[in-house]
């Protein structure tokens, strides 16, 4: 297994330790961790590309694990009473939506890659994610709702994305 798979199982394993940091409230160890692993996010895709490692397995569970990661950040800052539960359900639906799709796609041999708006989204909750669990800080020191910012562009992004990968993939659905 070479070092981007690796560093993408890693991401998955470090999901159940987020959530137990997180449900017990030590906010600025949950948002490293989310930080950390989200960065492997990041170094496991450029390793893959620059190096010629590119796998199937890497091109289905890099996205999963982004996925696992995420809505379990975001489903845990519900229980917790720090993110409106209709935004998760959007971003949900449209991650249903997009694997769907891709699914749909690669039974027809047919790769979706990832677009511009879809990375612009992912990269829009992994700033929203620590900044909603450390509780805006340190904006919230000079009145900025940063947090809050962050979270309604991404969910305003993942509307678009989603739609953008269903307007230019409608074809699959049609066939």
């Amino acid at each position: 297994m070479n070092l981007p798979n690796k560093l993408t199982i890693g991401r998955v394993l470090a999901v159940p330790v987020f959530i137990i940091v997180l449900m017990f409230e030590f906010y600025p160890a949950a948002a490293i961790i989310f930080v950390l692993a989200s960065f492997t996010d990041m170094l496991d895709g450029m390793i893959a590309r620059k190096y010629n490692m590119v796998t199937n397995f890497g091109k289905i569970m890099d996205p999963l694990a982004d996925k696992i990661l995420v809505v379990a950040a975001l489903v845990c800052l519900v229980q917790l009473g720090h993110v409106p539960a209709w935004m998760v359900i959007v971003i949900l639906v449209r991650e249903f939506v997009v694997t769907g799709l891709r699914s749909v796609a690669a039974a027809q041999g047919i790769v979706i890659a990832a677009g511009t708006t879809g990375k612009i989204k992912t990269v829009l909750q992994m700033i929203a994610i620590p900044a909603i669990i450390l509780q805006n800080w340190p904006f919230y020191m000079i009145g900025i709702p940063f947090a809050q910012i962050m979270l309604w562009a991404s969910v305003i992004m993942t509307v678009v994305s989603g739609i953008e990968y269903v307007m230019k993939n409608k074809h699959i659905l049609l066939e």
